[in-house]
């Protein structure tokens, strides 16, 4: 396969497991030949013995895996000598921690507008539509950039509105009628409510599709989130979940079965491990191991994204053969253990979203002293009838746990969730990294 030929990648992904195994060792090869280059892969490669130019996908496993950490420790250790200079900087949202900068070559931009491309295409956006885009195009983030250049590459006409101001999105999809709107899932769905109170009805605008980041929409068993059934009835359209990093430099899409977003198999593989860095057995839960191919300006390899999910492998119902990721289930690093039983935020996210009045939302995580976690579930609700008792055993008839539940006004959880970032924080973890240590 070479370049970036839609059509030639498509019959890829409809090829049998051999045909796809052959390209990405290819690809693979090219890849740590490339990364052999940097300092840190240099000797990586020296003392685990690897031949850059022999290797097979089984030999990933003879390598450690890579922390974000580590790359901010080290940077111009990953940075290989042979690569061209970079023509744009990124930057990740430091969600977790402080941003990293991720420098991309010409090629990396055109490898990423034709990730994008192949993504779109698998939710099955044409020439023909018309895309709002209500992500982000500046301030050094990059996935505004990559939907925008991949929708390009289609053909479909791009609305460049950028995220928030609901009544000028309205004033937008009025005035160009979009078929297909990119977003973050709280944001479209505060979109179609803003919508309704100025006079306009979503599932009359003629979005026919919505294409989400940010937030997963869906369970382990690939069923719609409350806040994905709200979304899809709100709009009446197609959902498509799509989950990407900056770090990755590659995003993977759902197709309309809805059963996993598909790995784009000459640009990313995709490893599920346990804690102890062992592979777990397809649709068994772990954390996502990445090793972006093809990238010049930060080759990563078996990039540890701190994400929980599963793995799916055999033939979709769209027709493709490629690997598909479930959705995300929750982040390693905020993994609650409450009284013996292990929850992620996400689950406590999801499961108010079945409670209508209640808002925004965030979670207080700090040690208790029997080794395990307390958990606070901050609630914005504005209406007095809603009790936090209530809302308590609700969460432990749902996750068998029982965490404290305070309700605050809405403008006040939002405030509090305000803190500076480019995103609202949902999870403030007040833990000790020993658990003996309770000092404040």
């Amino acid at each position: 396969m070479n370049g970036y030929d839609w059509r030639e990648a498509l019959a890829l992904r409809k090829a049998d497991a051999d045909a796809i195994q052959r390209v990405r060792t290819e690809r693979l090869r090219d890849h740590l030949s490339l990364a052999a280059s940097a300092a840190w892969y240099a000797d990586l490669f020296t003392r685990t013995g690897l031949d850059p130019a022999m290797a097979t996908l089984a030999d990933l496993s003879r390598l450690p895996l890579l922390d974000r950490a580590t790359i901010e420790s080290h940077p111009e250790m990953f940075v290989p000598k042979a690569s061209p200079p970079p023509v744009d900087i990124a930057m990740t949202s430091g969600t977790t921690g402080k941003p990293l900068v991720v420098p991309y070559t010409k090629n990396d931009l055109e490898r990423l507008a034709f990730n994008e491309e192949m993504g779109f295409r698998t939710a099955g956006v044409t020439p023909e539509d018309r895309a709002l885009l209500t992500v982000t195009l500046d301030r050094c983030f990059v996935a505004g950039l990559a939907y925008y250049s991949g929708l390009v590459r289609i053909g479909a006409a791009v609305i460049r509105s950028g995220p928030g101001q609901p009544a000028r999105q309205w004033e937008l999809i009025e005035r160009f009628r979009p078929t297909l709107i990119v977003g973050v899932p709280s944001f479209l769905m505060a979109l179609a409510k803003k919508g309704r109170r100025l006079g306009f009805e979503p599932s009359a605008s003629g979005v026919k599709k919505l294409v989400t980041i940010g937030e997963p929409l869906r369970r382990a068993d690939h069923s719609l989130t409350p806040l994905g059934r709200d979304l899809a009835s709100a709009w009446g359209t197609e959902l498509y979940s799509s989950y990407g990093s900056t770090e990755m430099e590659t995003a993977t899409c759902e197709c309309a079965t809805g059963t996993g977003a598909h790995v784009h198999p000459e640009l990313l593989i995709v490893e599920i491990v346990d804690e102890n860095g062992r592979l777990v057995p397809d649709g068994e839960p772990g954390e996502v191991v990445v090793t972006p191919l093809g990238v010049e300006g930060l080759p990563l390899v078996r990039f540890r994204t701190g994400d929980v999910a599963r793995l799916h492998r055999g033939p979709c119902g769209c027709g493709l053969n490629t690997e598909r990721l479930g959705a995300i289930e929750g982040r390693l690093a905020q993994r609650l253990k409450v009284k013996g039983t292990t929850i992620y935020p996400e689950m406590i996210f999801q499961a108010l979203q079945e409670v209508r009045e209640i808002g925004p939302v965030y979670i207080e995580a700090r040690n208790a002293y029997d080794l395990s976690d307390e958990v606070t579930v901050v609630a914005g609700c504005d209406d007095a009838a809603v009790k936090a008792d209530t809302i308590a055993d609700m969460l432990r008839a749902r996750l068998r746990v029982r965490p404290e539940v305070v309700i605050k006004s809405r403008k006040e959880v939002v405030e509090a969730m305000d803190t500076g970032g480019r995103k609202p924080t949902r999870f403030f973890d007040f833990r000790r990294q020993n658990p003996e240590d309770r000092s404040q």
